[in-house]
C-alpha cells in the first residue's frame, strides 16, 4: 500500500509541476479543471447519481470552468463571491455537521448535487486566483491545509483522547484538531520570515493577511482557516458515510479519489482569497 501510494504521488507531482510553472496560466488551470471535473463525477456518484449522471456532471464541471475562464472576470468584481462562499461554509458547514449522517441523506439530492459542484467550482476558480497572484503565494495556502492535516494526524495519535465527531470520523481527536492549528501557526511564521528574504515572486497569504490585518489578525485568520480545513475534511467524511463509502473513488491508487484528496482545501481557497482582499 505504501509503495503504491508513493508512485501515485510521485506521477500527480510531474503532472502538476509543469503547470505549476508554466509561464501560460492557462496550463494550470486546465490542470485544475480535470482535477474538479473528477471530483464533481466523485461527488454525483456518492449522492446517488451515477452512470450517464456522473459524467455528466464532469462535463458540466469543465464546461464550467471553460467557460469563466474565457469570460476572464476581473478579480475585484467578484470579492461578494468570496465573502458569500465564507458564508455558505460557516453557516452551512455548521448546518450540516450538526444535521449530521442521516440530517445529510434526508437532505433532497437535487440539492446535494447542486451544492457539490458549486463548491468545486468556487474551489477552482479561488485556486487559479491564488496562483495568478504567484507560485509563492498558491503555495502558501495548499501548504497552510497539508501542515494542519500532517500536524493533526501525528499530534491525535501522540495525544489524542478526547472524540471530535465519532459519529462522522472516529479517528480525529481534539489534541489532533489542536496540533494542527499550532502547526499552522509555526508555518505562517516561517513563511512570513522567509517572504522577508526577497527569495520568493510573489507575497504569501501570510504576509499579505499581516499587512492587512496585523500580527494578531493573522494569527486569528490563520487559526480559523485551519478550523475550516476540518470542517471541509468532516463535511466529505459525512458524505460518504451517508453514501456508505469508505472513499470517493478508486482514480487515485492508495489514495481513494480526487474529493479524499482535496476537501479539506474547498473551504480554505475561497475564504483565504476573501480575508486576503485579494
Amino acid at each position: 500500500m505504501l509503495r503504491q501510494r508513493v508512485i501515485t504521488a510521485v506521477v500527480l507531482l510531474l503532472l502538476a509541476l509543469p503547470s505549476l510553472l508554466a509561464r501560460e496560466p492557462v496550463w494550470f488551470a486546465l490542470f485544475s479543471g480535470v482535477v474538479v471535473a473528477a471530483g464533481a463525477w466523485e461527488w454525483s456518484r456518492l449522492n446517488q447519481a451515477g452512470g450517464a449522471s456522473a459524467y455528466l456532471s464532469a462535463i458540466l464541471m469543465a464546461a464550467g470552468c471553460a467557460a469563466l475562464w474565457w469570460l476572464a472576470a476581473p478579480p475585484q468584481t467578484l470579492n461578494l463571491l468570496w465573502w458569500l462562499a465564507l458564508a455558505v461554509w460557516v453557516l452551512g458547514g455548521a448546518w450540516v455537521l450538526r444535521g449530521g449522517v442521516a440530517g445529510w441523506a434526508r437532505a433532497p439530492r437535487g440539492a446535494r448535487w447542486a451544492l457539490g459542484l458549486a463548491l468545486l467550482w468556487l474551489a477552482w476558480l479561488a485556486l487559479n486566483q491564488a496562483k495568478a497572484v504567484g507560485v509563492n503565494h498558491l503555495l502558501s495556502i495548499l501548504c497552510l491545509v497539508w501542515v494542519a492535516d500532517i500536524a493533526a494526524y501525528f499530534g491525535g495519535r501522540a495525544f489524542g483522547r478526547r472524540k471530535l465527531a465519532p459519529a462522522i470520523s472516529p479517528g480525529k481527536s481534539w489534541e489532533g484538531v489542536w496540533s494542527g492549528l499550532a502547526g499552522v501557526l509555526l508555518l505562517a511564521l516561517i513563511w512570513t520570515a522567509v517572504d522577508g528574504l526577497g527569495w520568493v515572486d510573489s507575497p504569501s497569504l501570510y504576509s499579505v493577511l499581516q499587512a492587512r490585518w496585523g500580527w494578531l489578525g493573522l494569527i486569528l485568520v490563520c487559526i480559523f482557516l485551519g478550523a475550516m480545513s476540518v470542517v471541509g475534511d468532516l463535511f466529505e467524511s459525512l458524505v460518504k458515510r451517508a453514501a456508505g463509502a469508505k472513499d470517493s473513488s478508486r482514480l487515485l491508487p492508495g489514495h481513494g479519489g480526487v474529493l479524499d484528496r482535496v476537501d479539506a482545501l474547498l473551504p480554505v481557497f475561497p475564504i483565504a482569497v476573501a480575508l486576503g482582499g485579494l
